[in-house]
């Protein structure tokens, strides 16, 4: 009997497979043995970065200058990054005004309490954050249309900025190829009609959208657009081990940084798909599994693995429920995945609605495999509503799949769905 202990909240679960069932474990495999700290990481990046000048050369007669940081549902290490960077910038400027966006995308604003686990009181009492809020048209400014046609409007105080720098992490993403770099701007701090004309349903469908790739993804493309009109000038972006630790950094050119830390981070994090009639993963653990919403990411993971008609189990502890009021009731108000999925395939881009891209993606999976999330803090109603199947503990959400699938059926385990691109075979 196998034992693996799988990423929740802020610890682990245990999960028990017999030796006879298990197939594979896929797991990321970052570089051993280095000796640099956190913060030396960060410092190496600073003083040597990619395609462009210090990020002091740039400040220097800047005036107003605005850092793009990340919300609650990112676990970038801004305790460590922010400082390093405001240091940097008034190196350069001591007398710069500093603003500091909470990139809160289409989520919902970062709470006070967040932001001092986030970002220490000591940080969030003597800098002035502000939480982006894409509702606020009054705040936006146009800056043209983007390549797929759609307006792009971004947050006022970072269009008027003499210096737009953004810090963030690097991570596969589901759709669009990786987090970090642009995405910052991108849905970011971006305006709600930016943001759902970029994640309309024809480039969710799109093949190019997917977990690892860049080129051809029409969601990346306007992302880097956006990016360019909003004169982001310089990004920090780092690379996080299963810990939550920096074991890597890039900085400078918006682009050329963020390809940069992109290409290490596929050089060990991608596997090639064992299909599995039962495919066992997570949300690697808090802050990514907070909601259902996010939980999304890890099943895309397991997604690639599954057979047809197989089994997803992911543990993810959605202690804030649903994670978005629209991505729920498009879910519970729908008889079947099915239905979801043709409902959002007639909807033109310029009609999108809010979280409809989670909603499409989830259909996606349900449609093909039963999937069973494992969690003790959200209400196995709102699970079941949204046509999951809900357990308690990853043991109990084993036996399930065992009677659907039989007891000789074969296991694949994802322990963090989220750190790894799943390259799937042709037919899965």
């Amino acid at each position: 009997m196998a034992t693996f202990s799988i990423p929740y909240g802020t610890t682990y679960i245990d999960m028990h497979v017999p030796d006879a069932n298990l197939t594979a474990v896929l797991e990321s495999n970052p570089p051993a043995g280095v000796t640099h700290s956190e913060e030396a990481h960060v410092r190496t990046a600073l003083e040597h970065p990619i395609g462009s000048p210090c990020l002091r050369d740039l400040a220097r007669g800047k005036q107003r200058v605005v850092i793009i940081t990340s919300d609650h549902t990112r676990p970038v290490p801004s305790r460590i990054t922010l400082p390093l960077l405001l240091e940097e910038i008034r190196s350069g400027s001591p007398d710069s005004d500093i603003s500091i966006i909470i990139a809160t995308g289409f989520h919902r604003p970062t709470s006070e309490e967040e932001m001092s686990a986030k970002f220490g009181k000591e940080l969030t009492s003597r800098e002035t954050f502000v939480n982006h809020d894409s509702s606020l048209s009054a705040r936006m400014t146009y800056l043209g249309a983007l390549p797929s046609g759609g307006e792009l409007w971004i947050n006022t105080l970072a269009a008027e900025a003499d210096l737009l720098v953004a810090e963030g992490f690097i991570e596969p993403h589901f759709f669009a190829g990786f987090s970090g770099g642009r995405k910052s701007v991108l849905p970011g701090i971006a305006s709600r009609t930016t943001v759902l004309a970029n994640h309309c349903s024809q480039f969710i469908a799109d093949e190019h959208c997917r977990t690892g790739i860049l080129e051809g993804n029409p969601i990346h493309q306007d992302m880097v657009y956006a990016a360019g009109q909003a004169n982001l000038q310089f990004i920090l972006n780092v690379l996080l081990d299963k810990e939550k630790r920096i074991i890597g950094a890039y900085a400078g050119h918006r682009e050329e940084a963020h390809l940069r830390g992109c290409e290490q981070l596929s050089s060990y994090s991608r596997v090639q798909a064992v299909p599995a009639d039962i495919v066992v993963t997570s949300n690697g653990g808090y802050p990514l599994d907070q909601n259902i919403y996010q939980a999304v990411k890890g099943m895309t993971a397991a997604e690639a693995c599954a057979k047809q008609d197989g089994v997803i189990i992911i543990a993810s502890e959605c202690s804030d429920g649903h994670g978005g009021e629209a991505f729920y009731e498009t879910m519970r108000s729908h008889a079947s995945p099915r239905e979801v999925m043709n409902t959002i395939m007639r909807i033109p881009m310029e009609e999108t609605i809010p979280d409809q891209w989670e909603s499409q993606i989830l259909a996606r999976i349900l449609m093909k495999h039963t999937v069973i999330l494992v969690s003790d803090q959200c209400s196995p109603q709102i699970i079941t509503d949204m046509h999951l199947k809900h357990a308690y503990s990853l043991d109990e959400a084993l036996e399930t799949a065992f009677r659907i699938k039989g007891r000789n059926a074969s296991v694949t385990v994802i322990p963090d769905g989220v750190g790894v691109i799943v390259d799937p075979f042709p037919s899965y």
